[in-house]
């Protein structure tokens, strides 16, 4: 799907440049690109309604097709991990406690001498 995509986003950017280059700038007749001296080769109005139309129209295709290359490999794209389950946390150990000896030698008197 998105080749196919592709392929009309492609096809889409080469006729608007083609559109956009056949178009009249100021002054200047479509016709004359023909070889013509009037306007009369696509019709009373001239090409200018034509191209305009074509140039809109492109236009919308290129915008369309260029959102759609955007967002569906987003939506298409698979991760690495999608398969890989977390193992389940275990609870923290309690620190240990230091160890105390059971009886502790009891403390010398200390004499005074005076």
């Amino acid at each position: 799907m998105i080749t196919f995509i592709t392929v009309v986003h492609i096809f889409t950017v080469v006729l608007l440049v083609v559109a956009v280059l056949l178009q009249s700038g100021k002054g200047a007749e479509i016709s004359a690109t023909f070889g013509g001296s009037s306007q009369t080769v696509f019709g009373s109005s001239g090409g200018q309604n034509f191209f305009q139309k074509l140039t809109y129209a492109l236009a919308g295709i290129f915008m369309c097709t260029s959102l759609i290359l955007t967002v569906l490999p987003t939506k298409l794209k698979r991760s690495v991990l999608d398969g890989y389950t977390t193992p389940a946390a275990s609870a923290p150990a309690a620190p240990a406690a230091p160890a105390v000896p059971a009886t502790a030698p009891a403390a010398a008197p200390v004499e005074n001498k005076k």
